[in-house]
């Protein structure tokens, strides 16, 4: 048994096949209902193994994780099966690639410090809102109104502020996010895809276990595996400050530090998006505390420059 075998005895390979699969009804799937009352939600095993053209021993043992090694063609048989998006097929390969190795690799430690660069892309970018996040979305440094925009984040202590635990915890979000519901799906998405991949992980296994005890929303998303996430378009907010506000969005990573997220948000000028985004970045830099040294960089910084660093609880 490997590492990557999960407590419940099986692997995130399989925890992922039988996940879609009990999201997949027969009618779905082109299969004819039949008689008698279904205990199995979604499709059987069976059924998904006739589709997907692979004995149902095989299929059996691959789910259960006593067979890590299916083919490319297995995987895309299986994906084309279960129906799934192009994000969830890479993703299926990618558990694929990690149950095939034997002893997986150490995850490496992820780095907390945000280059100087960065930072003074950080402050170009006012008034538009930006912050730097690490893969397991810890805030790790944003310009006024990146730290604004989020109302309340800033009432907790930096090693706290984290994107998804904003979402889940904090008493502002549902009423901040104009589609709370959606937001969320998409926070859990994108932290689901790297745990799968990665569940050695501590920064990500940390999270995901207090959301789990802390969220119940949270804790109901996980179950049902979903790895689509979004890195651009639009939101709404219904911020306390500046009003309601729709802008759009982008999310890029950042080369030379892996995990690292850029996330900005933007309106058109001479419009009254861009008027409270103005607002709002007037109030970030009020209530920013004073730098000690005219050289240091006016962006709110987060986090300090030691690598080493433990990621937020």
């Amino acid at each position: 048994m490997t590492r990557e075998t999960t407590a419940a005895g099986g692997t995130e390979l399989g925890c992922f096949l039988r996940a879609r699969r009990a999201r997949l009804t027969p009618a779905e799937a082109g299969l004819a209902a039949g008689s008698g009352v279904r205990r199995t939600p979604g499709l059987r095993r069976e059924e998904l193994a006739t589709l997907a053209g692979i004995s149902i021993d095989y299929y059996t043992r691959l789910e259960r994780g006593k067979e890590t090694r299916p083919s490319p063609q297995v995987v895309d048989a299986l994906a084309r099966a279960l129906q799934l998006e192009d994000d969830e097929h890479e993703h299926l390969r990618s558990l694929a690639q990690r149950a095939a190795r034997t002893v997986p690799e150490p995850p490496a430690a992820p780095s907390r410090t945000v280059r100087p660069g960065v930072k003074l892309l950080l402050e170009t970018l006012r008034p538009s809102p930006a912050y730097v996040v690490s893969r397991a979305n810890d805030i790790l440094a944003a310009n006024p109104g990146g730290m604004r925009l989020l109302a309340g984040i800033e009432d907790w202590p930096a090693k706290q502020r984290n994107i998804a635990r904003y979402v889940f915890l904090h008493p502002a979000a549902r009423d901040l996010f104009d589609d709370w519901h959606n937001q969320i799906r998409g926070c859990v998405a994108r932290l689901r895809a790297l745990a799968g991949t990665d569940p050695d992980a501590p920064d990500l296994a940390q999270l995901a276990g207090e959301l789990l005890l802390k969220s119940p929303d949270f804790a109901r998303l996980w179950e049902r595996y979903d790895v689509r996430g979004r890195s651009h378009g639009r939101k709404t907010f219904h911020h306390p400050e500046v009003g309601d506000l729709t802008l759009g969005y982008q999310s890029m990573q950042l080369e030379g530090t892996p995990g690292h997220r850029l996330v900005t948000y933007y309106a058109e000028p001479d419009t009254p998006e861009h008027d409270a985004l103005v607002l709002l970045d007037m109030l970030g830099s009020q209530s920013a505390p004073e730098k000690p040294t005219k050289t240091t960089s006016p962006s709110a910084d987060v986090e300090g420059q030691d690598e080493t660093a433990p990621s937020a609880p």
